[in-house]
C-alpha cells in the first residue's frame, strides 16, 4: 500500500472513531441518575459480551497465537484505556459538564504527541520531527484554552470547587489515557501476529472479564431504579460499547498502524470536536463565540499537521 492511500484510510479511520468517541462525553449525562462506576461496569460488560460473540468464529486461532506478554499487555492496555480512563471521564462529565471535560480531553493530541516524541529519542524518527509540529501542536492547544475558558463563563450554576474536582478528574483520565495511546500504539507496531480487529477484540473481551471485579461494588446497594431507567441504561451502555469500544477501537486500531504516532496522536481532536457537536445538540444551542474560534483552530491545527506529513514522511512497505 502507497503511503498517499496509507494516509487517506488512516486519516478516515480517525475521523469515523472519533465521531464515535464523541458519544462517549453524552452517555454519562443521558445516565445522570446512575453512578460512574456503573456506567463503567455496564459498558464494559457489554463490550466484553460484544467482542467474545465477534471473536468467537476464529476463538481457536487467535489464542492459539497469544502469549504470556500478550496477555499481561493486553491486562495492562484494557485497565488503562478503558476503566480507569472511562471512569475519570464520568466523574468529569457528571460533576463539570461536557464542555470541561472536553477541554481537558482535548489536549490529548498534544500530550500524545510529546510523550510519543520522548520516546522516540533513542532510536530512528517517526513520522514528523517534532520542532516542525510546534506551530500545528500550539493552534490546536490554543483552541483547547479556548474551549477552557468558555467552559468557566457558561458554568457559573457549578461551584468552583466543584468545576476543580471535575476538571482533575478529566486531568487523571488524560494520563492515563496518554500512557494507553503510546503503549498500544507501540505494542501494535510490535505485534504483527494479530490484526487492528483481532487486538481490538482481545481488548474488549479482557476488559470484559476485569469489569466482572465491578459488579459486586456498583451494582449492590444504592439507590434503586424504575425498570424504564435501566432500559435506558443497559441501552446507552450497549450503545456506547458497540459504536465507542468495538467500532472506534478497532479503527483506532487501524489508524495506528496506518500512520505515523506523530499523526495518529492528533487525530484525537476529532473526539472532542465531536464530543462538542453532541452537547451543543442536547442542549440545544450554537456554540459560542470562543467555542467556534476554538474548533476552527483545533481543525487548523490538524490539517497543517496533515500537510507537513505528507511530504516528510516515507512510505511504508505493503501489508
Amino acid at each position: 500500500m502507497d503511503h498517499r492511500r496509507r494516509l487517506l484510510i488512516g486519516l478516515l479511520c480517525g475521523l469515523v472513531a472519533g465521531a464515535f468517541w464523541g458519544g462517549v462525553f453524552l452517555a454519562p449525562k443521558l445516565l445522570a441518575a446512575f453512578t460512574p462506576l456503573q456506567m463503567t461496569a455496564g459498558r464494559y460488560l457489554c463490550y466484553g459480551l460484544a467482542s467474545a460473540a465477534l471473536l468467537a468464529p476464529g476463538a481457536r486461532g487467535v489464542l492459539g497465537r497469544l502469549t504470556l506478554a500478550d496477555w499481561r499487555d493486553l491486562a495492562g492496555l484494557s485497565l488503562l484505556g478503558n476503566i480507569v480512563y472511562y471512569v475519570g471521564l464520568a466523574v468529569s462529565v457528571q460533576i463539570a459538564g461536557v464542555a470541561p471535560a472536553s477541554l481537558i480531553i482535548g489536549l490529548l493530541p498534544v500530550t500524545i504527541t510529546l510523550v510519543g516524541a520522548q520516546k522516540n529519542k533513542k532510536g530512528p524518527g517517526e513520522g514528523v520531527a517534532l520542532r516542525r509540529l510546534a506551530a500545528p501542536l500550539l493552534l490546536v492547544a490554543a483552541g483547547v484554552a479556548c474551549i477552557n475558558i468558555a467552559a468557566f463563563q457558561t458554568a457559573r450554576e457549578v461551584g468552583v470547587g466543584r468545576l476543580v474536582l471535575g476538571l482533575l478528574a478529566a486531568v487523571g483520565a488524560l494520563a492515563v489515557w496518554t500512557a494507553y495511546a503510546v503503549w498500544n500504539a507501540r505494542r501494535l507496531a510490535a505485534t504483527p501476529r494479530f490484526n487492528s480487529h483481532e487486538w481490538s477484540l482481545l481488548t474488549g473481551v479482557v476488559t470484559g472479564l476485569l469489569s466482572l471485579l465491578l459488579v459486586i461494588p456498583a451494582f449492590l446497594g444504592g439507590v434503586s431504579h424504575a425498570a424504564t431507567g435501566w432500559t435506558l441504561f443497559w441501552g446507552v451502555s450497549l450503545a456506547v460499547a458497540l459504536g465507542a469500544s468495538v467500532i472506534g477501537n478497532g479503527l483506532w486500531n487501524a489508524a495506528s498502524r496506518l500512520l505515523p504516532l506523530s499523526l495518529s496522536g492528533q487525530l484525537i481532536v476529532f473526539e472532542t470536536l465531536f464530543a462538542l457537536l453532541y452537547g451543543f445538540l442536547h442542549e440545544a444551542r450554537w456554540p459560542l463565540p470562543l467555542e467556534a474560534a476554538a474548533i476552527v483552530l483545533m481543525l487548523a491545527g490538524v490539517l497543517w499537521s496533515v500537510h507537513l506529513h505528507r511530504p516528510a514522511a516515507e512510505a511504508h512497505p505493503a501489508e
